[in-house]
């Protein structure tokens, strides 16, 4: 009697466990028929994109590339400068090319309110930039600080050493440009001769010279700041 109860007892665990098995089963082969079909559909939904071109590399790997700078290509010989660009000042600023006055001395831009905005040139016998020694000399207005800045305020607050600065111009009909790096920034009284601005057979260099100091009154200022900078051939 305990021997037969015990086997129909086993016969209906064995016949549960057999319609589990096919219940898995089914749900096992269901699942993956729904998921072929939903891996067909994204596939074929997907956008085609064409393989990426094989392309030979340029140069050897660990090379540190350079982005071109506006100063590659400056100009080797001496050109007319017509703008001006200076870092954190002004971009592309007209310059005038001026005679110097009965007393031998660079001419200025003229005092209104485009002359604010434009940088003056000691134009021939004066330096051009390019040549091989030399300072070209460049000057630039002051206005009285309660006003509308101009270029020498400017300047003054913001130009310091290591900034660039940029000449744009022509050469034989030709597009020209050189970069400086500002080199060195001095002010004196404007009662005391400086014969550095004035060299003619030094090392290349831009000089730029504005009214700074005191202003003791209209067109009267009681020091000159100038700014040294040296060719740059390259970013």
């Amino acid at each position: 009697m305990g021997g037969e109860l015990l086997g129909r007892v086993r016969g209906a665990v064995d016949r549960a466990r057999g319609r589990d098995s096919r219940a898995w089963r089914h749900v096992a082969v269901g699942a993956a028929v729904v998921g072929i079909v939903a891996s067909g559909w994204q596939v074929g939904h997907l956008p085609r994109t064409e393989a990426e071109p094989v392309v030979a590399q340029a140069v050897l790997a660990g090379t540190t590339l350079h982005a071109r700078s506006v100063c590659d290509g400056g100009a080797t010989s001496a050109f007319t400068p017509r703008q001006i660009t200076v870092q954190d000042v002004v971009r592309r600023a007209p310059v005038l090319a001026l005679a110097r006055d009965g007393n031998n001395v660079p001419g200025v831009p003229p005092l209104s309110e485009a002359g604010k905005h434009e940088f003056a040139w000691d134009r021939p016998p004066g330096i051009l930039p390019g040549s091989a020694q030399g300072n070209v000399l460049l000057n630039a207005h002051t206005w009285p600080w309660t006003s509308a800045p101009a270029l020498g305020n400017l300047m003054l607050q913001r130009l310091h050493v290591g900034d660039r600065i940029v000449l744009f111009g022509m050469a034989n009909g030709e597009p020209a440009h050189l970069c400086y790096e500002v080199t060195k920034r001095v002010s004196i009284q404007a009662e005391q001769r400086y014969p550095e601005y004035w060299v003619t057979d030094g090392p290349p260099q831009v000089a730029i010279m504005v009214c700074s100091g005191v202003r003791r009154g209209p067109g009267d200022w009681a020091e000159r700041t100038v700014w040294f900078a040296s060719p740059v051939l390259d970013g």
